[in-house]
């Protein structure tokens, strides 16, 4: 399955959004648009339902109601989610989940549900609150999508969202997470424990992946011939990684010796071999040179074609974007307002978007431009 469609209200940057979505995804638009809050609503869904998640925790981990509600909210502040799951993006939604977040009054004024609504195939299945929320309000301290006793009818979404797979590794935490003290995060989602989850998967597929990720590597890194994972003397696992050298056996380097960009392209790559769940990729061009970055595009859909997964990513990048097989239906521009929050559309649908590609322009050139902040020509002018 994918997500067909989403409908967001009040959500971080976003006091409205309404869109469909295809197989592959592409949010586009200026520094802090909201790019990255937009990914985190699939994210803020599979903490709902992971083990040890729920949705008192998923909103504390991002610091309340307070955080979460669009500061362009109004008369109706309430937070809502809305997703449409389907066999492809042409074909009529199987589930729609929705739910509408508030915060108490009184009391604790902790969160809790305004409603939650699942439909099967148009079916309406669970409307919240029901009688029995009323008779304890408390229950709405926790969504049905959540609990292993309620969701039995609709087991298919939980089981969806918590699959969902985000990685943006963090070079620096790769090299040295003991230098990074705290707890980490929950799910990991910069990198800091990679070399345990590389660890973790079994022998044969980890060798599988290497082995196709060496492969890339031997295209897009000079002279790197051989990858492997090692273990150290106490038995920790290391990637481990020959390049050519005056010496006939050549040069061994460990991941603490990488450069930003192999690590990086390292992690994209274990990424799109790992199963073939939603994946959320935020600027996957970074650090990488710009010739990888134009190969981008066709390298994701090759792996995301032979599993059949849905990838949604963020990026900047004219590189990227100047891809001729990318559908301009499958690019979404966000766009700040002062009153409104920003504003999310395909690009398809702009006007002048779609004439300037008619007159001959790639993506990039036709809607880049209208990321561009108004005043950066004014940047020389710092002093």
């Amino acid at each position: 399955m994918i997500v067909s469609h989403v409908v967001l209200k009040n959500w971080r940057n976003f006091r409205l959004v309404d869109v469909n979505l295809g197989d592959r995804v592409f949010f586009v638009g200026p520094n802090a648009s909201g790019k990255s809050n937009l990914l985190d609503v699939f994210r803020f869904l599979r903490d709902i339902v992971k083990q040890g998640g729920g949705l008192q925790k998923a909103i504390n981990d991002r610091g309340g109601v307070s955080k979460l509600r669009c500061l362009a909210a109004r008369q109706h502040p309430h937070i809502e989610i809305e997703i449409a799951l389907s066999e492809t993006d042409l074909s009529t939604p199987l589930w729609k989940y929705s739910i509408g977040i508030k915060q108490e009054m009184r009391g604790y004024r902790q969160p809790i549900l305004d409603y939650e609504r699942v439909s099967k195939e148009g079916k309406l299945i669970i409307d919240r609150p029901d009688k029995d929320d009323k008779k304890d309000p408390q229950r709405l301290t926790q969504t049905h999508l959540e609990q292993i006793s309620a969701n039995e009818q609709f087991r298919d979404i939980p089981k969806f969202l918590e699959s969902i797979l985000y990685l943006h590794l963090v070079p620096q935490l790769l090299r040295d997470p003991e230098a990074f003290s705290g707890p980490g995060i929950p799910g990991d989602p910069f990198g800091r424990n990679f070399l345990e989850r590389v660890a973790r998967t079994s022998e044969k597929k980890r060798k599988l992946r290497l082995t196709k990720i060496e492969k890339a590597l031997r295209m897009a890194i000079p002279q790197l011939t051989r990858l492997a994972d090692v273990q150290d003397e106490v038995g920790f696992t290391h990637l481990e990684a020959v390049y050519e050298h005056w010496r006939p056996s050549g040069a061994k380097q460990r991941e603490d010796q990488f450069s930003d960009g192999t690590l990086r392209l390292i992690g994209l790559l274990w990424s799109l071999l790992d199963g073939d769940s939603t994946l959320l990729l935020e600027e996957p061009e970074l650090s990488l040179n710009s010739g990888i970055v134009r190969e981008l595009p066709a390298l994701i859909y090759r792996l995301q074609r032979q599993n059949k997964r849905q990838v949604f990513m963020s990026t900047h990048s004219a590189d990227l974007l100047s891809d001729e097989g990318i559908d301009i239906r499958n690019v979404l521009l966000l766009t700040p307002t002062k009153e409104e929050g920003t504003k999310v559309e395909a690009a398809s649908e702009i006007g002048d978007v779609m004439a300037l590609m008619k007159g001959g322009l790639n993506i990039a050139e036709a809607v880049l431009p209208r990321t561009k902040p108004k005043n950066i020509d004014q940047l020389s002018l710092f002093e």
